[in-house]
């Protein structure tokens, strides 16, 4: 089972980081979402490659991806829960 230490220690990432499938689904490159979100281009094909969360998201860049993406925060992250963690209902 996962602590949530190590979630915080960033052994475990259970946010899944999607700007790759978007940019896919859009048919846009690095280079186009460069020039929409203001961003440099290092830095937009370095968020493409990850796959999950980047540890210092900030709410501008959030922002600037979902505007030029025309998508919501939701389609950039996903929520993916530990298999192996038993969450208990609470009555």
């Amino acid at each position: 089972m996962m602590s949530s230490n190590q979630v915080q220690m960033g052994l475990f990432m259970p946010i899944k980081w999607r700007l790759a499938v978007l940019m896919a689904d859009r048919e846009i490159d690095y280079k186009e979402l460069a020039q929409l979100t203001g961003f440099h281009e290092k830095t937009v094909s370095k968020h493409k490659n990850m796959r999950v969360m980047p540890s210092r998201l900030e709410d501008t860049t959030l922002y600037k991806y979902c505007q030029a993406l025309k998508c919501q925060p939701g389609d950039l992250l996903v929520f993916i829960p530990d298999p192996e963690e038993n969450v208990e209902p609470q009555s």
